[in-house]
């Protein structure tokens, strides 16, 4: 019974803790583009270390 005194403040502090990061990402605009960076890890990167561009020139 004495932990339940000392956890749940603990418990209700971290849950507004999260709930104010949740309302201060919103209002800095972090969930502007969430599919951007989605397709960015997607994408084809053409030029990666295993097939070097050629030089220009051959």
């Amino acid at each position: 019974m004495n932990s339940l005194l000392i956890l749940i403040p603990i418990s209700l502090g971290m849950g507004v803790i999260g709930l104010c990061a949740f309302f201060w990402a919103m209002r800095n605009n972090q969930f502007d583009d969430p599919e951007g960076n989605a397709w960015r890890v997607i994408t084809i990167d053409t030029h990666s270390d295993d097939n070097p561009p050629e030089k220009e020139g051959r």
